[in-house]
């Protein structure tokens, strides 16, 4: 992470480091570059991934279908888009928490609170180069699914762009906190997979029948993508009161989870344990 802190080529000796907009191209750059070389780097490692994704869609759809053919039929759109929405949130939420990892393990997390930008602006950047990617791979897993199952999704990209946004965007929040227990606890891989269970709960939580449950993070996105993508519903024939509920859980969500991600990094520098591992 290096080439994130050294910022020569931004510097001038009588301004100092450049931390305006330029500057944070610059860093969004740099930060995409790192993850295509870390992917391309790794190749085993991403194969395997993206495999993963597969493999997990293709036991639901065909076993679904030995099981209850039927019934798979009638939901396969539902099925889509929550797997969907599922695959992104994992990789936009557990990105942060990995890069915060991998950077301990490195030895180079401190490094970057040497950075002018500062640690918060930079994780930030990773996050958002974390969410282009689980975009990217959510395009790819989508295509395959949709040629696999032959059944065909509305993709109005001024409506399902927004709408995906503002879904993720609260699993973007919780990415947050797990990166500031990363910082703090440095080891909590095995917590991943408890969390990745509570999102298939709330990516198909019945909020037609318990209106409340649309305040909870992924509910109320998952729930207006489906209309979107399976019924063909535009996002300005939504009711306004439907995108405030998504706008508002989407902004709170990634506003707590960013002061909890900044709390425990400072309690990690507190407690003296920001550099071990």
């Amino acid at each position: 992470m290096s080439t994130i802190t050294d910022g020569s080529d931004a510097t001038d000796a009588r301004s100092g480091p450049d931390t305006g907009l330029t500057g944070y191209a610059r860093l969004f750059t740099v930060v995409l570059k790192k993850k295509f070389i870390l992917l391309a780097r790794y190749p085993v490692n991403t194969i395997s991934q993206v495999g993963t994704i597969f493999l997990v869609f293709f036991v639901l759809f065909y076993g679904g279908r030995a099981i209850a053919p039927t019934a798979i039929d009638d939901t396969l759109s539902g099925l889509i888009v929550g797997y969907l929405l599922w695959s992104i949130s994992i990789v936009a939420y557990s990105g942060l928490s990995w890069n915060v990892t991998r950077e301990a393990q490195w030895g180079t997390l401190e490094q970057l609170f040497m950075s002018p930008f500062g640690f918060g602006p930079v994780m930030v950047v990773q996050t958002i180069v974390n969410v282009l990617e689980a975009f990217f791979w959510g395009v790819v897993t989508l295509f395959v699914m949709m040629v696999l199952t032959g059944r065909w999704l509305t993709l109005d990209p001024l409506s399902v762009i927004p709408l995906g946004v503002l879904a993720v965007a609260p699993a973007v929040g919780v990415g947050f906190v797990f990166g500031g227990l990363a910082i703090r606890f440095k080891r909590i891989e095995s917590a991943f997979q408890l969390v990745q269970f509570a999102f298939v709960g709330l990516i198909a939580a019945p909020v037609d029948q318990y209106p409340l449950l649309k305040w909870l993070p992924l509910a109320q996105g998952s729930h207006l993508l489906q209309r979107a993508m399976g019924d063909g519903v535009a996002i300005w024939t939504i009711p306004a009161g439907e995108l405030a509920i998504l706008a508002i859980t989407a902004v709170g969500y990634l506003a707590v989870g960013y002061a909890c991600f900044h709390y425990c990094q400072r309690w990690a520098r507190r407690e003296g344990v920001m550099g071990h591992y």
